[in-house]
């Protein structure tokens, strides 16, 4: 078994570089405090009730930042579901630092204290740009969040949800109430489970915004086709006139090996007229997340602040929202010199 001597940074963080992907996420050590070290054990799922909670204390490893030659760890509490399904893994914990977590394949979806951060930069800055956006699709329904944000906008007349996993679906129903808020359920809402590439093929149905909230690019993720410049065309050909397409980009990061989110955004770029990246800052993702932009009709950018809040205003939205603003959303299009330069030398 092999171990690991970490002194603690904090209580929700740490980094050590790495090579190959340990197996199980699970690790378990003594209570410590700031600046102690201490031993961290991996150990099977099954064997965390064999230990007592007040003299150990329990941790999940977030394998994205693994490849990346770090280690984040998460302090939980309690372990809510765990399972494999014909597509995935997943993982719902109670952490400490952040609430409720949800895992996909090792890797961190989004946290109870912060989701509203992701999901919410995700959905509106398209739907103010959108002077009445009525036929809504999702592809990556998840936890239910971003359907949440949608609902918000009281010209929504169809929701289209769509997500190959029902298993997943479920258990974030389930366990993930503060995030969904009954999205699921809503009358204007419509739950198709069925692979999102082959919903996107037969469908006869055409929609004001499309919104592709899947999993990271992974090679051997079912999400990796859905990143594809073949795809974002054929999501052009279900978009009505004036209709926009936003995409979760990965990282905001132009390092040499996280290539990730240029490539949505060349992708999207030769098949839109317009393609514009932004970001926003998740703490439990501990970086900077990216969001593609991409529509033939008008320049986002150009929405002035006080345009934003005006829309958001009338559309009774505002006083929903924990963190979207006209001055939120200046900021999340802003970029150091060093980004316009990658963005700019984006080639075809």
């Amino acid at each position: 078994m092999k171990l690991f001597h970490l002194r603690i940074i904090t209580a929700m963080l740490l980094f050590l570089s790495m090579s190959p992907l340990l197996s199980s996420p699970f690790y378990y050590s003594r209570l410590i405090s700031n600046g102690e070290e201490t031993e961290f054990i991996p150990i099977e799922c099954d064997q965390l009730s064999t230990l007592e909670k007040g003299s150990h204390a329990f941790w999940f490893r977030d394998s994205i930042k693994q490849r990346m030659n770090e280690l984040h760890f998460f302090q939980f509490d309690e372990l809510l579901s765990i399972g494999e399904t014909p597509f995935q893994d997943y993982v719902i914990i109670r952490s400490i630092p952040f609430g409720k977590m949800l895992f996909i394949d090792g890797e961190l979806q989004s946290s109870q204290k912060d989701e509203q951060i992701y999901h919410e930069s995700l959905i509106h800055p398209a739907m103010v740009l959108h002077p009445s956006p009525k036929s809504v699709l999702i592809i990556g329904a998840g936890e239910g969040a971003a359907a949440r944000e949608v609902l918000r906008h009281p010209s929504v007349e169809r929701l289209f949800l769509v997500d190959i996993d029902g298993e997943v679906i479920a258990q974030c129903k389930e366990f993930l109430t503060e995030w969904h808020q009954g999205s699921f359920d809503h009358p204007k809402s419509t739950l198709i489970i069925e692979d999102g590439k082959k919903f996107v093929e037969n469908t006869e149905d055409q929609f004001d915004i499309i919104f592709i909230d899947i999993c990271d690019r992974l090679d051997n993720s079912p999400a990796v086709e859905l990143y594809t410049q073949q795809f974002y065309a054929s999501l052009k050909k279900i978009l009505k006139p004036n209709g926009i397409v936003v995409v979760q980009s990965m990282e905001f990061n132009f390092d040499l090996e996280r290539q990730d989110h240029l490539t949505v955004h060349r992708n999207l770029r030769n098949i839109f007229q317009h393609a514009i990246s932004y970001h926003s800052f998740v703490p439990s993702f501990w970086s900077v997340w990216g969001f593609v932009i991409a529509t033939d009709s008008a320049e986002l950018s150009r929405l002035s602040q006080e345009n934003i809040d005006l829309v958001l205003s009338e559309r009774g939205v505002s006083e929903q929202l924990n963190y979207y603003s006209g001055a939120t959303h200046q900021k999340m299009f802003k970029y150091s010199k060093d980004e316009i330069l990658k963005l700019n030398s984006i080639k075809h």
